[in-house]
């Protein structure tokens, strides 16, 4: 029966990488049985096989190398357990986490595709809306280059990274700018969510209502025609303006489009009389 074996023999039998074994060396996790003292060469022997499967397995739970160490080095059962319970509570988390992902990127796909459809496009619509929640930056915005930065520093001061991804982003044209018809500065910049958890100063609530929408191929500067079809038609009705504007890009931003591929849609919120 062979005695030593190889670092690299080891290696393609536990299928580790060379350079992960000598770290683990370094660290005291896992050490050779013997060291050529004239190569520096490691060998370890067939007794250590169980101990480096357990390292293995406990890695693949998710343990981090220290606890791995502390556990191994303890063989204390009930610090076992702890820290797999600790590691499962970890999983849950995770798989909430990506269940939410999931839910976004259902939205975001029936969104894209309802973004596509050419019978809404410049068609005054009312649709009823459910509350909706945004986290929103009050913030004087004119031009792209404004968007852009402004969005970035929404993003910073939320300190979440996944919503960009999945969640509506949209410009607001005051309601006082609205009445006296002057389309030509946003007064905020925000992203839609639903359950993450941010900062109250930062939440915005689109409230239940009747909203006059109105859908079109072009960017933010293709807008003011549009607001004025809205405004036109919101008097002609009757209707009062309750809130700001919501102006958003229901195609996804990732995606490379030109300025005539992109689906912009204005809602304002209306009271009837």
């Amino acid at each position: 029966m062979k005695e030593f074996f190889s670092i690299g023999e080891i290696s393609k039998l536990f299928d580790i990488n060379k350079k992960t074994l000598r770290y683990y060396d370094e660290i005291g996790l896992f050490k050779p049985s013997f060291v050529n003292k004239d190569n520096n060469y490691r060998y370890y022997t067939l007794d250590q096989f169980q101990y480096l499967e357990t390292i293995k397995y406990l890695k693949e739970l998710g343990l981090s190398l220290d606890k791995i160490k502390y556990n191994l080095t303890n063989l204390n059962s009930e610090d076992v357990i702890n820290s797999l319970e600790e590691q499962n509570n970890i999983i849950d988390t995770k798989i909430s986490e990506l269940q939410l992902i999931k839910q976004k990127i259902n939205k975001k796909i029936i969104q894209i595709k309802d973004s596509t459809r050419n019978d809404l496009l410049e068609t005054i619509r009312e649709v009823d809306f459910n509350e909706r929640q945004a986290v929103r930056l009050r913030h004087s915005i004119k031009t792209d280059y404004d968007i852009e930065f402004s969005l970035r520093k929404l993003i910073k001061m939320s300190d979440n990274k996944i919503f960009l991804t999945y969640g509506l982003v949209g410009v607001s044209i005051s309601r006082d700018d609205l009445i006296d018809r002057k389309y030509d500065e946003y007064k905020s910049i925000f992203i839609m969510i639903e359950e993450e958890k941010y900062d109250k100063s930062l939440i915005k609530i689109f409230p239940k209502g009747t909203y006059v929408c109105i859908r079109f191929k072009g960017v933010h500067k293709d807008a003011p025609p549009y607001y004025e079809k809205l405004i036109n038609y919101i008097n002609k009705q009757g209707y009062e303006i309750i809130d700001d504007s919501l102006e958003m890009e229901l195609t996804d931003p990732s995606l490379s489009l030109t300025d005539e591929e992109v689906i912009m849609e204005l809602q304002i919120l209306v009271k009837k009389s």
